[in-house]
């Protein structure tokens, strides 16, 4: 069966496969492929840039003569526009699998696996996690584009009343997923930047801390009595002990435990950083040499979470790291609210062993690993000065552990 010039519905109705394939001609470039099983394709052929293509436009009968005629009026119209039709085609494809995913949510994961290679995955988890906690429960399923300023701020207001810095970092977050909707051709506006101005200023100044030792040394034996979960606790005296950041010390893998060299506690560059630029360059690893009492600890903490991959899982999901916020809502129990805080232990440290060692001050820097303002002075001393780092964080576990009991007591529940 050979080409018809101008195709008629009778025409394409009557057409029966035949051994082979074949085409039935319209006009213009359209014909109609007719395969050996019977099924019926238009298509139309064109040349762009100098080469010959083919666009699929779509079955017959669910395209009728006339809409096939029509889709091929419009790819010759975008021919003269120096349009390819073909591409055009596949372009509104993509817009179409998209637009069925073109909720808040949606859009939130797809940037969320864009970029969570960049960053450690401490970081990583708390990003997705503050989204899903936060954001997903009352925007998730909304379209991006319908989200207007009112609704992000409304969820903003509900985390300031909790903690004013989660809510900025949160904004932050909000603002680069519609950012992200934007560029994908899926919203038009940044309604999470149009409210920054609008969220409740911050106040400046230091996290609360107790900087007296006895006051300190009391702080740490009440909190320790308080009726909690034996990790959090270790957590706690862990922390006061090491003086090192609670985000680092609850994302803790136990090999950093497992491995130690003469009970000095390496901490990877990347754990110190939110992105991956410093992984390699161990001139930036945090050194802490444990005291007996710290080594204590971390053996009591193996005997109650050894067995996991992390020392401080969270009670309700063992693959994740527990919330700093357990362990500053033990010291509120404690009755420390707005009086210290679990990084307030750095500024207990620190004015205590300066007050007790002024002759050690970079040292003691070292310790809280600050980072000199001489670069190439701090990246030398980081490999110096283990063995006065080791004495000093041996005196000072002596100094706010006196009179404390054993650290293996704190698995067994509240002194009575």
């Amino acid at each position: 069966m050979g080409y018809f010039s101008m195709l008629t519905d009778t025409a394409i109705r009557k057409a029966k496969p035949g051994d082979k394939p074949f085409k039935m001609a319209d006009s213009g470039g359209l014909h109609l492929y007719v395969s050996t099983a019977g099924g019926k394709l238009w298509r139309f052929r064109y040349r762009y840039a100098d080469k010959e293509k083919l666009l699929t436009i779509g079955p017959y009968p669910d395209i009728s003569l006339v809409d096939a005629r029509a889709a091929r009026d419009a790819a010759k119209a975008s021919l003269r526009d120096g349009r390819d039709p073909g591409v055009i085609k596949k372009l509104r494809k993509l817009a179409n699998v998209t637009s069925t995913a073109n909720t808040f949510e949606a859009i939130a994961r797809e940037w969320y696996d864009l970029n969570k290679g960049q960053w450690v995955e401490r970081h990583a988890d708390d990003v997705l996690t503050s989204l899903e906690r936060e954001v997903f429960p009352v925007l998730g399923n909304i379209p991006v584009a319908d989200i207007k300023a009112p609704e992000v701020l409304a969820v903003l207001r509900g985390i300031e009343a909790r903690a004013k810095e989660t809510a900025r970092r949160v904004r932050q977050r909000m603002s680069a997923v519609f950012v992200y909707a934007i560029s994908s051709g899926r919203a038009d506006a940044d309604p999470a930047a149009t409210v920054q101005k609008a969220m409740a200023p911050m106040v400046k100044g230091r996290q609360p801390a107790i900087t007296d030792l006895d006051a300190a040394r009391e702080m740490l034996g009440k909190a320790e009595a308080e009726k909690a979960h034996p990790a959090t606790k270790l957590a706690l005296r862990i922390i006061a002990l090491t003086v090192v950041r609670p985000g680092t010390l609850i994302t803790t893998p136990w090999s950093e435990w497992t491995d130690m060299e003469d009970g000095v506690w390496r901490i990877p560059a990347a754990r110190m950083k939110l992105r991956l630029q410093h992984k390699d360059d161990d001139a930036r690893d945090h050194w802490v040499p444990l005291s007996r009492q710290a080594l204590e600890a971390v053996e009591a903490l193996r005997t109650l979470t050894g067995r996991g991959p992390i020392p401080f899982p969270n009670t309700r999901h063992a693959h994740r790291t527990m919330s700093e916020n357990a362990i500053g809502y033990l010291l509120n129990r404690a009755g420390y609210h707005h009086r210290h805080v679990p990084h307030g232990w750095r500024a207990t440290f620190s004015s205590v062993m300066n007050e007790r060692f002024p002759a050690d001050k970079p040292i003691i820097d070292l310790m809280l690993a600050h980072v000199p303002k001489d670069k190439v002075e701090g990246a030398y001393n980081r490999a110096l000065h283990l063995e006065r780092r080791r004495k000093l964080a041996q005196e000072w576990a002596d100094l706010i552990l006196k009179d404390a009991r054993p650290a293996a007591d704190l698995l067994v529940g509240p002194r009575k």
